[in-house]
């Protein structure tokens, strides 16, 4: 199973460490939706994807939640590991978007195994890397995106995740990733029905030319 690891990043990991990921790293495997982390919450193990895909988002005090970024097979979450390495409590949501298989490693090995192992802190480093550029596109969008515009971009990345081109979202759960109202997604998928971009269907959206 580790070995779904090891290529994300073009790097492999030691066998010594192979042996201790199997050693304390418990198996866990999720259904499309398991809340996995919540904000508030202390961190006592940190997830490595073996298989699915998990969302990571933020909320507001009023309950409103924002879409971050995607974890997917062979990855982690830098903002997990933040909180590991700080014992702090998490500032973000872990939602399962499908059904998922993980590694969950205690939070004690990460200092050590970042201190024993190079491959160990170049997955870290690299993990910090690629969470910046996607924090870096989110900020972006909000940014500099029209709502359309974000929208689209929000459909070809569930589309790549989904791989039939089918979204399995209501309005209303597209909104809330987006932090917007369902009316306003709703009138820009009708708009891009009438393109012909898209076929809307009962709790879900095709995609059918971007």
């Amino acid at each position: 199973m580790i070995e779904k690891l090891n290529n994300k990043y073009g790097s492999f990991f030691e066998a010594a460490l192979i042996s201790e990921i199997k050693a304390v790293g418990v198996l866990k495997n999720v259904v499309a939706g398991t809340q996995l982390m919540h904000i508030g919450q202390y961190i006592k193990n940190m997830p490595l994807v073996l298989s699915g895909t998990l969302k990571i988002m933020r909320e507001d005090q009023e309950g409103d939640s924002l879409l971050l970024y995607y974890l997917e097979q062979g990855e982690t979450c830098a903002m997990t590991l933040s909180c590991c390495l700080g014992d702090q409590k998490s500032e973000i949501i872990a939602i399962a978007e499908s059904d998922a298989e993980l590694i969950m490693i205690p939070i004690e090995k990460m200092e050590a195994w970042t201190a024993q192992y190079k491959s160990w802190r170049n997955f870290v480093f690299t993990s910090y890397n690629h969470r910046i550029k996607d924090l870096l596109e989110t900020v972006d969008s909000i940014a500099f995106l029209k709502m359309d515009e974000r929208l689209i971009k929000y459909l070809e990345e569930k589309s790549r995740i989904s791989e039939d081109g089918i979204i399995h979202k209501t309005h209303q759960e597209i909104a809330y990733e987006l932090h917007t109202s369902r009316v306003v997604i709703s009138r820009l998928l009708k708009t891009l029905e009438r393109k012909g971009k898209i076929q809307i269907e009962r709790n879900r959206v095709k995609i059918l030319e971007f």
